[in-house]
């Protein structure tokens, strides 16, 4: 038992941030940010012992994201921007997203069969790509970031599985009930906002 746990010495405390990241997520507040930093920080390191590499750069783009939304969703003593509403994903939006998404895709998988020992590339390089764009319409407050990350939760979930990092996996278990939940709850306040 004590083996196992002090291989994980970044992993749980990365499990903790990570959902309180995604519980102040969906009620919107502000310190989602700063657990966002303190996980990335400590999965970078988890995930570069662990092979996945695509996931490492993934917490690098999050620990920078992270404080570009913490400049956006700055605001009152309430932790919460009233400045910065929900929004929905319109069309041309989208169509860029799908491009960046692909493109980002394309590299990262390439990268990962060429320079790396990754044992799952292609799939590495799904997640990731889907995993930026999501992350990005997070900070922006767009809605269906969070049918995004129903998809990228889910399939990491198996990932983790595969790669028997399973703390991880729980917590993309919960990630995944946590995400139906966030665009049920973003979905009510925009409606009602």
């Amino acid at each position: 038992m004590w083996e196992w746990v002090s291989g994980r010495w970044f992993e749980l405390p990365g499990v903790f941030f990570s959902l309180l990241y995604l519980f102040f997520s969906i009620r919107r507040n502000i310190l989602l940010w700063p657990m966002g930093i303190i996980s990335a920080l400590l999965y970078m390191v988890f995930f570069f012992q662990s092979k996945f590499y695509a996931d490492m750069a993934l917490n690098g783009y999050y620990l920078v994201i992270s404080v570009y939304g913490w400049l956006l969703w700055r605001g009152g003593g309430t932790g919460k921007n009233d400045n910065l509403k929900i929004s929905r994903l319109g069309w041309r939006t989208g169509l860029v997203l799908l491009a960046v998404t692909s493109v980002v895709f394309l590299v990262i998988g390439s990268v990962l069969v060429r320079f790396t020992d990754s044992p799952i590339p292609w799939w590495d390089a799904f997640t990731t790509a889907l995993s930026f764009t999501a992350t990005w319409m997070l900070a922006r407050k767009i809605l269906e970031h969070w049918i995004i990350w129903i998809a990228v939760d889910s399939i990491s979930m198996g990932l983790y599985f595969y790669r028997g990092l399973y703390p991880t996996m729980v917590l993309f278990a919960i990630y995944t009930v946590m995400a139906v939940t966030g665009f049920i709850s973003w979905k009510k306040a925009y409606l009602y906002n």
